[in-house]
């Protein structure tokens, strides 16, 4: 028997296994001398904050860091998220396409999608992207179950990304 979903399934334990590496002090040390960079670092943290596996690490990141402008600081984050964002939705879009066009052909899908509104799917996204919560999930509803356009995405991805971080910024 051949199993439906291997992507997802592959994709799922990956994050997992990544949290396990991430948990290694030593992986941990690294990523908190990304601090020593100013900027760059900020940058590099951003790509970080878009990654399940990595968002903690960066979530603590941005709070320790202090900057002396905490509005640069954001914008330079959420560019820094764009780039993962961007790396996301292009894999999921291209990668995970035969199997969420099997999935959409599914009972429960269909059924999701006759009671629900799209427009819950895209505040359900939001709230993965804004917050440190991984935006693989977000990206991956945005790109696998709505048609968005790339322009949508990165302007979504710059704001929510960017208030995210300023919020962290300012604790």
């Amino acid at each position: 028997m051949k199993f439906k979903y291997p992507r997802l399934a592959g994709f799922i334990a990956a994050i997992i296994a990544a949290y396990f590496i991430f948990s290694n002090p030593s992986v941990s040390s690294f990523i908190s001398r990304l601090g020593e960079l100013k900027y760059l670092g900020t940058f590099i943290a951003g790509i970080f904050y878009t990654f399940g596996f990595t968002s903690p690490f960066s979530a603590g990141f941005f709070i320790d860091l202090n900057p002396s402008n905490i509005w640069i600081a954001g914008i330079i984050g959420g560019f820094g998220a764009l780039v993962g964002d961007m790396l996301i939705f292009e894999f999921a879009r291209k990668t995970f396409r035969a199997e969420f066009e099997r999935l959409k052909k599914t009972k429960i899908i269909k059924k999701i999608n006759s009671h629900l509104d799209h427009i819950i799917l895209y505040i359900l996204a939001a709230i993965l992207i804004a917050s440190p919560l991984p935006d693989e999930a977000g990206i991956t509803i945005i790109a696998g179950l709505t048609k968005i356009k790339t322009l949508a995405i990165v302007a979504i991805s710059i704001a929510l990304n960017t208030i995210g971080i300023l919020i962290l910024l300012s604790l």
